[in-house]
């Protein structure tokens, strides 16, 4: 199997029952894919003990880093500091409410050496059904107005390049950071492949993303970015 350069990331938001189940997982099977890699974990100013396991993971484990948000500063922010920490030629990034198998990173990697951007689009979502409904209608709104042409837009399943990420310039704090990041890097020419992964329910922990303040939020992005490619 070709072994490659990757960072492997997740963002935190309170999920002490999550956090160390997602990281030794990232751990296995970052093990079998490359020889040069690194886990870290965000914790966006988590209120449990997410922080205090996390830290424990990384006394443990020299590959694990930790990056903490004193605040709660919002996914998009949560995001962006995994982005930039990241020092491998490849990204990927998943959440840390362990919905998704990270062994199916296999599944992606074969087509990152075309593609600058392969994202996983979910077979069946394992969500609320008001949570699907309104993915759906975010997906068709972002899709016409940005002309991503990506199934499933937000998706916490995506692989890149690095090197995207020294082109583009992200200011989403929120819920609209993949937008922002496939809208620009699509601006830039950069190429996006997609291929389905299994996802399944969340076993622990509670969703923030569909909360009112999360919604709202993530419109107002909208707007501005919409702004700025006018």
């Amino acid at each position: 199997m070709k072994k490659y350069s990757i960072t492997i990331f997740f963002p935190c938001y309170n999920e002490e029952q999550n956090v160390e189940r997602v990281a030794r997982e990232a751990l296995a099977v970052a093990r079998q894919i490359s020889d040069d890699f690194e886990i870290i974990i965000v914790n966006d100013g988590s209120r449990d003990r997410t922080g205090e396991i996390a830290d424990g993971l990384a006394k443990e484990f020299p590959e694990v880093r930790v990056i903490h948000h004193e605040v709660n500063r919002g996914y998009g922010a949560a995001l962006q500091s995994g982005f930039k920490n990241a020092t491998k030629e490849l990204v990927f990034y998943t959440d840390g409410d362990g919905q998704f198998k990270i062994e199916e990173i296999t599944k992606l990697l074969p087509l990152i050496d075309e593609y600058d951007i392969v994202s996983g689009y979910r077979i069946k979502r394992q969500d609320p059904f008001i949570r699907k409904v309104n993915a759906f209608l975010w997906g068709i709104l972002v899709n016409a107005l940005f002309k991503i042409k990506v199934t499933d837009v937000d998706s916490a399943f995506k692989l890149y390049r690095r090197k995207i990420f020294d082109h583009i310039t992200l200011t989403s704090q929120g819920a609209l950071i993949d937008t922002e990041i496939l809208a620009k890097a699509r601006a830039k020419g950069f190429t996006i492949a997609e291929v389905g992964v299994n996802h399944y329910p969340r076993v622990a922990g509670e969703q923030t993303g569909a909360k009112l303040s999360v919604i709202f939020k993530a419109f107002v992005e909208l707007f501005k970015l919409r702004s700025s490619f006018s």
